[in-house]
């Protein structure tokens, strides 16, 4: 006997504190707000905002309906939150019937650290690799204009001046790209024991540093990094007691 099924439904759970869901709308939508300066889409940092609060694979259809969004524009913000490593796409877990492929649901990247490092990731690869493609390019025109051109002082400052920036903006662009080189755990770690530093203690060593040679601080950095767990416990160990020794 053939019994004739219904079609499949998607059972949509909704939030089951309507004064929870407010503030969760208030804060994608502030989130959405600061997106673009951090360079997001707003409509990006609105889902992205709203998947993290809701801490559950939500279909397109549940998020464009609490965000009020259309259709197209959920599709394509809920796309490009993907695409910037900050949500993932998962089978759709409330799905009822057996009839058809499984729907699809998204939820936001449950840890932040991971997220954090692939949004970095994804800004170098957007701005600042394409900076330094543009400022190296205009180096390399004003070295030809200036050889050219050998008495025109005002192209020899800015050829000294591009110089220059370039090497700060290579600085800043390598600290940037190793952030995402970190595990999750080893980047919260750093920052962690970081945040734990009192100010004045950071002040004083960068201070400290700003008075050593620059070999000297990348000889000791290159031979602490050489060293085994085991073995750079029993140098920190050794070396705070120097220290203490030394600074009486």
């Amino acid at each position: 006997m053939n019994v004739e099924r219904g079609p499949v439904r998607l059972q949509v759970t909704d939030p089951s504190s309507p004064v929870a869901e407010a503030i969760r709308i208030r804060l994608a939508d502030a989130w959405g707000a600061m997106g673009a300066a951090w360079g997001v889409a707003p409509a990006i940092a609105r889902v992205h905002a709203y998947l993290m609060t809701r801490q559950a694979p939500l279909t397109e259809r549940e998020v464009r309906e609490a965000l009020g969004l259309s259709h197209r524009a959920a599709s394509l913000a809920l796309a490009d939150a993907e695409a910037w490593g900050l949500v993932e796409r998962v089978a759709e877990p409330r799905r009822v019937g057996r009839r058809g492929p499984a729907g699809a649901a998204y939820q936001a990247i449950g840890d932040h650290w991971q997220w954090l490092g692939r949004v970095v990731a994804e800004r170098k690869v957007r701005e600042g690799d394409p900076i330094l493609q543009v400022l190296e390019s205009t180096a390399t025109e004003v070295a030809a204009a200036a050889a050219a051109h050998p008495d025109d002082r005002d192209l020899g400052h800015l050829c000294d001046w591009l110089t220059t920036f370039i090497g700060f903006v290579r600085l800043f662009d390598r600290a940037v790209g190793l952030v995402p080189r970190l595990e999750p755990r080893e980047l919260e770690r750093a920052l962690r024991l970081l945040g734990e530093v009192p100010d004045d203690t950071v002040l004083r060593l960068v201070k400290l540093l700003d008075g050593l040679p620059d070999d000297d601080v990348l000889d000791l950095v290159e031979t602490l990094s050489h060293l085994s767990p085991t073995a750079a416990r029993r140098a920190t160990k050794l070396m705070s007691g120097v220290i203490r020794t030394v600074g009486r």
